[in-house]
């Protein structure tokens, strides 16, 4: 992120260019914009599909990044208890990364204690979604596939349920040779959903061009950052590429924690101590100041009043509401606290009209991200 916070002095940046006229899709009375998306009820999945390729997720994920350091010692056992409990909730759906620290080695603990401890049926429903992160090397055959085999192995599972790539460096089109190694090692059963993490619109474009059959991008996605609901979901809208969301309660400060508070003045506010809420608080910086977030807090907490939820519950139904959105994460910080019973309430939380009116207008008052940091992702390259 810290080429994020140099570009977010620079709001001259650019703006992307619209999708090429061949990519426009047409205006679907069905695509209704943010301020008109109710939900229908307590939905729990949604499948992201491509080519045939199909994958139920639960629609809320427990969101793994917490284990590459920086929140707390992590005890193995308790956290695999603690992996147990979620998945016991309803809340069957990982994500983790080859980076996250352990996260990898914690599923692979997990799911074999399922298969010991839990019914089939369960196992049926739990999904473990990983990431890979390579330097911008040669993408060979045999290196893409000793990566991949290397998460199988960690997470003891012979087929991971999704993939998710990232790539660094554009100017570098080795990722499309990655790529197309990924979806090769899919068609012989090691993997059985190709997906991306933090790609920009174009290169998605491109990337579905060359044939790869993804799924999904993985994104930030809150309502600060409303940058997904531009010109990557006009692409997701005409090609069936479904959006996951990170960031979704922006590492806790979409909470009554930081409201009416004042993180400015040394120790008048709560600490800002773990690297998601350094990041985060950047990105209220960029998009509007601490006193236009208070103004967004304080919509929230009405709208929560109203509910009987928590803001976060709020912030991510708010997500869910959105075009293309399949899925928002939201962490967990495994053997150290947990909010099992405020992440189910999403699910039966039903934001009105008027709900979403409120708190997309304050939305709306803060600076164009795209504008400042550029499309989806691009806060992770220079």
């Amino acid at each position: 992120m810290s080429s994020a916070a140099a570009r977010a002095v620079s709001p001259t940046a650019a703006a992307p260019p619209p999708l090429p006229r061949r990519l426009r899709p047409a205006r679907c009375t069905g695509g209704a914009a943010a301020t008109e998306t109710v939900t229908a009820g307590p939905v729990r999945v949604a499948t992201v599909s491509n080519s045939g390729d199909t994958l139920a997720i639960c629609r809320v994920l427990n969101g793994m990044w917490q284990t590459s350091g920086g929140w707390g010692r992590i005890d193995r056992d308790a956290a695999v208890d603690a992996m147990l409990a979620y998945a016991d909730a309803g809340l069957t759906t990982f994500d983790m990364a080859d980076h996250y620290g352990p996260a990898e080695d914690l599923y692979g603990m997990f799911i074999n204690r399922v298969r010991r401890e839990r019914p089939p049926e369960l196992l049926e429903e739990i999904k473990g979604l990983t990431k890979w992160v390579p330097p911008p090397v040669k993408m060979t055959r045999s290196y893409v596939e000793d990566n991949i085999n290397r998460s199988r192995k960690r997470m003891d599972v012979a087929a991971l349920d999704m993939l998710q790539f990232h790539w660094w460096d554009y100017a570098n089109p080795g990722y499309l040779d990655a790529l197309k190694h990924i979806t090769d090692l899919k068609e012989e059963g090691k993997i059985k959903t190709v997906a991306l993490t933090n790609f920009d619109t174009d290169r998605l474009q491109i990337i579905l061009e060359n044939g790869i059959p993804v799924v999904s991008n993985q994104v930030q996605h809150s309502i600060v950052d409303m940058r997904p609901q531009q010109r990557m979901a006009e692409l997701c809208q005409l090609t069936g590429v479904k959006l996951i969301t990170y960031g979704t309660v922006m590492g806790g400060l979409l909470s009554e924690k930081f409201l009416d508070t004042n993180v400015s003045i040394p120790f008048a506010g709560p600490p800002l101590n773990t690297p998601s809420l350094q990041k985060y608080k950047r990105m209220v910086d960029a998009w509007g100041g601490w006193s236009l977030f208070q103004t967004l807090l304080q919509t929230l907490k009405k709208v929560s009043l109203k509910h009987g939820v928590p803001i976060a519950t709020v912030a991510v139904r708010y997500i869910l509401n959105q075009t293309s959105v399949a899925g928002s994460m939201v962490g967990v910080r495994l053997g150290l606290s947990e909010h099992i019973k405020d992440t189910n309430s999403i699910f039966s939380l039903e934001l009105d009209e008027e709900d979403m009116n409120s708190i997309t207008e304050v939305s709306q008052k803060g600076r164009n991200l795209m504008d400042i940091i550029g499309d989806c992702g691009d806060e992770y390259r220079a």
